[in-house]
Parts: C-alpha cells; structure tokens; sequence
C-alpha cells in the first residue's frame, strides 16, 4: 500500500496542500497559497467567479510543485462554503477544471480534525498535551476545543478574520461585536464547568504563527514553520505587532506577513487578543498544524492501517 497521502483544505483565505508519509507521521511536502475565496461573501452571500478562477489556478499550480495526482486527493473544504447558497455549484466546476473533489465538513469535523493534528504536533514538539485550551482562528470561523485528555468539548463560532473585517470595514462597530462574541465564548466555557487554569492555552492558523514569526524575526519570504512551532506568544508580542502594522507601510506589511493577509491581520490579532482575555491567560503556545495535517493524519489511522 502507498504510505503516503495528499490532503487539500481550501479555507475562505489559504488554499494549503499536504503530502504526507503515513509510515512516519512526516511531511514530505507542502504548499500554501492566498486564494481570498471569500470575497464579498458577506455581502452577495456566493462564491464569485473571480474567487474560483484564484482557486482553479492555486489548485494547478499546488500539482505542478506538490506533483500528485488530483484524483487521489483528500480534500476538505469549510466555512466559506458552508455559507455560499452557490456552494455545490462551485464544487462541481471544481471537480470539473481540476478533478479535485471537495467535501464541505461542518464545523464540529473541522475541530475533531484540527485537533487531531494538534496532539500529533504537541507530541512531536514534548509539550504536555492531556489538558489544554486549542484556538482556530479561521476565515470564516473560528473554533475552540477544550481537550481533558481523550475527550474534548468543541464549539464552531460564525465569525472569522475574513468575514469580520468585511463586515465592519467602513463601520466602527468591531469593538462592540467582539466584546458580544467574547460573552457568547464565555457561554460555553462556563457551560464546560471546568477550572481553566491550569490548561495551557494553544493556537493554530495564519494569525497565531503571523505574530510567532514576526517575534521570531522572520518575514512571510523567510518563514519556517519547524522554528515557530512550539512558540510562546504573549499579550506583549500581540501589542508589539499592532504597533507594527500601524506604523508600515502596506509594502513593508506584505513583506512581514504575505499578499492577500494585509487587510486581515489587524483583526485577526483582535480576536486573538479577544480569546486571550476570555481564557485569561497571559501567553499561548503556536502551533502551524492544523486542518489539512489532521485530515491526512485522520486518513493515515483510518485507511493505512496494515
């Protein structure tokens, strides 16, 4: 049997691809492009016809580098698409133009799947893992996952860093909307019963290893996720980085953290700044693996076993 397998998570920003050793549990190859698919979602509530060309062109593109065969592909789609009323439409263009076949997972699968990824990972890197407090900050979503060593609570919440900064571009209303959904986190973690303290606060996607690479010195051109993973970032590392995106200009913003993010990040770090204040916790461990490394762990448990 081949060991080894290709998973594909086309978000409602990054389209990111994996090939994966099953035997090992180590990537082998990787490639992550902004596609920006959900692009005036909020407002006409479809995937646009410009959103799909990106994405056609990031899937042939992700096999010329990645060099797998399409047809053989774990792929997942999530938020952006479960939104889109146009949604099944463009899946079937897709299987079409690339023959990559796309599975819309709810918000419940996308959390089982990151979290997967993120024991694998928190073993890799010898961080205790029994108990912790996992964060993903999405595009579309955001999901928080409270795992009490085998058994985990998670919630899937209808807000993410494309979709918030849509909304409230040309309003001043951010604030008072993260202040709403800090009491609606807040529910839920009341609801769980469970003295937090002690459970190390960990977060995965773009924004968490934004700011660990940016503390670190890296840039997007000189990123290396082997380095940021199993970094602590603290509320001043959050503040260190709102100071500056403020003070840049777009192209030395672009630099830091990659076209196509430039206008996300800013309230991508708010929200992240928003969960750190509702876990009251003063420092959070970044993880890269998320999604797309759970799907092909997921597969590799399920599918390879001898």
């Amino acid at each position: 049997m081949n060991n080894q397998i290709v998973s594909v998570d086309l978000g409602s920003n990054s389209f990111r691809v994996l090939k994966y050793d099953c035997l090992n549990h180590q990537i082998i190859s990787e490639h992550n492009e902004v596609v920006g698919m959900a692009d005036g979602l909020v407002d006409t509530g479809i995937i646009s016809k410009e959103a799909i060309a990106r994405v056609i062109k990031a899937i042939n593109h992700s096999i010329e580098i990645i060099n797998y065969n399409p047809k053989e592909a774990i792929c997942v789609t999530t938020a952006a698409m479960r939104k889109a009323s146009n949604s099944q439409e463009v899946l079937e263009c897709l299987k079409k133009e690339t023959q990559l076949d796309f599975k819309i997972i709810d918000g419940d699968e996308e959390a089982r799947l990151t979290l997967l990824a993120v024991k694998y990972a928190l073993k890799r890197e010898k961080i205790e893992s029994d108990n912790f407090i996992l964060l993903d900050i999405g595009g579309g979503s955001t999901e928080i996952i409270v795992n009490c060593n085998e058994n985990y609570q998670a919630k899937s919440f209808d807000f993410g860093i494309v979709t918030m900064t849509q909304k409230y571009l040309k309003s001043n209303d951010l604030q008072k909307d993260l202040e709403n959904r800090k009491s609606e986190i807040k529910l839920f973690l009341d609801s769980l019963n469970i003295d937090f303290k002690k459970f190390p606060f960990v977060a995965t996607a773009g924004t968490p290893t934004t700011i660990a690479a940016i503390k670190l010195g890296q840039d997007f051109f000189s990123y290396d996720r082997n380095i940021v993973n199993g970094i602590t970032v603290n509320l001043e590392d959050l503040s260190f980085c709102l100071n500056i995106l403020k003070n840049s200009s777009k192209d030395e913003i672009t630099k830091l953290v990659g076209k196509g993010r430039v206008e996300f990040i800013e309230v991508g770090i708010l929200i992240y700044k928003t969960i750190f204040e509702v876990f009251n916790k003063k420092e959070s461990i970044v993880l890269d693996d998320g999604l797309r490394e759970g799907v092909a762990i997921n597969y590799c448990l399920t599918k390879c076993k001898d």
